[in-house]
């Protein structure tokens, strides 16, 4: 009256007709109840073996990405250095010329005006160096019985001095530059000569 009981019995081939590569319990069942082993065996082998293949070139990649970063801020880093070196020898003359304006008359008692004029001078020169300085510009200004540093000084004579020992710096006729620990100009110095020379 309900109809007919199901059977309780596997199904045919005809019955299971499924796409092919499609998986069910049925077949996956049936398919380890029947694999060899040796054959699985070799299946995991191969997976283990791809999946350390794509996870060596997973971390070549990020090495090779951390890299590039690393380069790129170097990049950075010296691409401004070169900017602030390229501003700072432009401006090194007109520096020059302050040092030299403020140098002439030296030993002279200057009148009221010419003292107003130098003062006004000195302070436009520290303006700048204070400017340059917030840039990471600073002086190399050596001054009499400091150790000569040939990295920072260029010595351009041998002058004696009292009170400076030989070998020392007895006189700094040119003040240098640098960019943080970079040298843009060094300072051209005098230096002691050895006693008896």
């Amino acid at each position: 009256m309900f109809g007919k009981k199901a059977e309780n019995r596997p199904m045919s081939e005809d019955e299971h007709d499924h796409a092919e590569g499609a998986s069910c319990g049925d077949c996956a069942g049936a398919a380890a109840a029947g694999a060899d082993p040796d054959q699985t065996q070799a299946m995991i082998d191969a997976l283990a073996a791809e999946r350390d293949e794509f996870k060596d070139k997973w971390l070549r990649a990020m090495a090779e990405y951390q890299n590039y970063q690393r380069r790129a801020l170097q990049n950075e880093i010296e691409a401004k250095r070169q900017g602030a070196t390229s501003v700072l020898m432009s401006i090194v003359p007109v520096l020059d010329a302050f040092d030299m304006a403020l140098g002439t008359g030296t030993g002279q008692q200057p009148d009221q005006a010419s003292a107003a004029t130098l003062d006004g001078v000195r302070a436009i020169q520290q303006s700048l160096l204070t400017a340059l300085a917030s840039h990471g510009i600073g002086v190399i200004h050596p001054k009499p019985n400091d150790e000569f540093d040939p990295n920072l000084h260029s010595g351009i004579m041998q002058t004696p001095a009292e009170g400076v020992e030989p070998g020392r710096v007895s006189m700094c006729v040119q003040v240098g530059y640098q960019l943080g620990d970079r040298v843009i100009r060094s300072a051209k110095v005098a230096i002691a000569p050895a006693v008896g020379s």
